[in-house]
């Protein structure tokens, strides 16, 4: 479909166009349809942009990025075929690995989607070889990568489930996630919750990383990461949302 890029629903029917490709090609899951749609009901209460509660999570999600030693970014089907060059980015900026983990698990998924990463010149995905398993979950999110995601002290996850989330929490990890709903129980549960667009936070992410590391203070980067409070941030993006309604 040949979208004109002055239609005023571009990018939202860009995204619909490349997550139609990537189940025919085999990278994303048929509910990925359903996840991405509940999430871009949320994005029209924030009026699509945003917003500045949402500005400070992700500057407090890099700078859990920054002082991280074995940080990790976790990708699934819908992240791969709307933001695989933002990840890739973002992972370098941060020296961040990538890692494959899927709800619905195949094999031949995993490594359609760590292909997919390979061609836009990311460099070693983790995932393929899941040799580890997060206690607590039976279902195939549970399946990661000792390398990764087991042994990972901050873990940014985009697109997340709720039930991983809280397990990797368990687990004493630092939690950043990416979800549009606030309600959810991964919004309730992460260490940092940004309730944003998938690209729209990557993007802020990086430039927040950038900007702290122009710094170079520590004791900063650490005083953002201590005085962040999830809780006050989620009752600020409601409070915004709500008074839209209005």
């Amino acid at each position: 479909m040949d979208i004109p890029k002055n239609h005023p629903r571009y990018k939202s029917l860009l995204a619909r166009e490349k997550l139609a490709r990537g189940i025919k090609e085999g990278l994303v899951h048929e509910t990925g349809l359903i996840a991405h749609g509940r999430g871009e009901a949320f994005d029209y209460l924030l009026g699509e942009k945003t917003i500045p509660p949402v500005d400070e999570a992700a500057k407090a999600g890099a700078a859990h990025l920054l002082l991280a030693k074995n940080p990790v970014i976790s990708v699934n089907g819908n992240v791969a075929v709307l933001a695989a060059e933002e990840c890739i980015q973002l992972a370098k900026k941060a020296k961040a690995k990538l890692e494959v983990n899927l709800f619905h698990r195949s094999q031949e998924r995993v490594e359609k989607i760590a292909a997919l990463f390979y061609n836009k010149g990311a460099g070693k995905i983790l995932g393929i070889e899941a040799n580890e398993r997060i206690p607590g979950l039976k279902h195939d999110r549970g399946k990661c990568s000792k390398e990764g995601i087991y042994s990972a002290d901050v873990i940014l996850v985009p697109l997340e489930d709720g039930d991983r989330c809280e397990a990797l929490v368990n687990m004493g990890k630092t939690v950043v996630a990416i979800d549009l709903n606030p309600l959810s129980r991964t919004s309730t549960t992460a260490t940092v919750t940004i309730v944003d667009e998938l690209t729209r936070a990557l993007n802020q992410i990086g430039k927040w990383i950038d900007s702290l590391k122009k710094d170079e203070n520590e004791i900063e980067i650490k005083k953002i990461v201590d005085e962040w409070d999830n809780e006050k941030c989620l009752r600020e993006t409601l409070s915004y949302m709500a008074n839209r309604l209005k």
